[in-house]
């Protein structure tokens, strides 16, 4: 499997200051810490199962190279491949496979561990700011489940800053590290509550405005949907739709239906439909601008990601090694 370029940032620091031998074949650990985060790169170099992963605080983890299978609450064994993050509350668990780490090719990912305090101050800055929604009540970590994700390549150059700041000596290492972990909280955070808001919205679409609008926007992403049609169903005037809907879901309402239907696609695609019956599905009009939209969002054109899933089915179907 070809490495993504954080993980051979990452290969290349190492190098440099010297490899040392592994001390144990599974998850085999190195440790960077700062003030109010640490980052564990954890190496394994043999196939394993029902590997126990604990999170004393936050943990952000990023997948770098090999695949992995999550058992957990709300994950069905999942597998967990590169450009995919999962992250953990406090006191949460999850069991890992290594059905493919050899020596050779070890399988390799990373831990972001954030402090309880550090996510504190981070919610109640978010709650001041921007206060949440009246179905999220506030902004803070939601338990009900580990949130797995493939994230995009914005979060995917985010991580990689983050890690080039734990790696490096220069001196506002500490400063540019503190807004790294600012906006990643902050980008979780988001994410886990617009996820909340969607749930809610199907459950109860009249819930209130902001559930009728998403409720209509879930039920229409195939369409061509307009402002003034949204601005409608909330019984709002066009520059107050605009505030509420960017202060609870942290951009705009046409940016969200932009992000949905390339959601809906990354989901279709991975299901099997085609590229080009994929694109007119979620609304766009033009294949072309649809694989530019989709290469922003995922770091990764809509045919690249869709052999990807062939790759990936295709190992997943192979026997296990013992």
């Amino acid at each position: 499997m070809q490495k993504n370029n954080l993980s051979k940032e990452i290969a290349a620091v190492r190098r440099r200051g010297g490899l040392r031998p592994p001390r144990q074949l599974v998850e085999n650990r190195t440790l960077y810490e700062s003030h109010s985060a640490e980052l564990s790169i954890y190496d394994t170099y043999a196939a394993a199962e029902r590997v126990r992963l604990d999170a004393e605080e936050l943990l952000y983890c990023g997948m770098l190279s090999g695949r992995k299978v999550l058992h957990g609450q709300g994950l069905a064994d999942a597998p967990f491949t590169p450009h995919e993050s999962f992250v953990m509350a406090p006191g949460e668990s999850v069991d890992i496979d290594f059905p493919e780490a050899t020596a050779n090719n070890p399988t390799t990912c990373l831990t972001l561990g954030i402090s309880r305090e550090r996510l504190r101050l981070e919610c109640e800055r978010l709650n001041r700011q921007h206060p949440a929604p009246g179905l999220l009540g506030e902004w803070s970590p939601r338990p009900e489940q580990v949130l797995h994700l493939y994230h995009t390549e914005a979060t995917q150059q985010l991580l990689a800053r983050i890690v080039s700041c734990f790696l490096s000596d220069d001196s506002e290492r500490d400063l540019v590290l503190d807004l790294g972990v600012t906006e990643l909280v902050t980008r979780m955070l988001r994410r886990q509550g617009r996820d909340f808001i969607r749930r809610c919205a199907a459950l109860d679409p009249t819930a209130d405005a902001l559930a009728q609008v998403i409720a209509h926007i879930e039920q229409h992403l195939g369409e061509a949907i307009e402002v003034g049609e949204l601005c409608r169903i909330a019984c709002m005037s066009r520059s107050k739709f605009y505030q509420q809907f960017s202060d609870a879901l942290g951009v705009s309402p046409m940016e969200y239906i932009q992000q949905r239907r390339l959601e809906r696609a990354r989901e279709l695609i991975a299901a099997g439909n085609g590229v080009t019956r994929t694109c007119y599905e979620v609304g766009y009009s033009n294949p072309s601008h649809f694989s530019r939209r989709f290469q922003q969002q995922y770091g990764v054109s809509p045919s690249a990601y869709a052999q990807r899933g062939l790759e990936r089915a295709a190992v997943a179907s192979e026997p296990a090694a013992h």
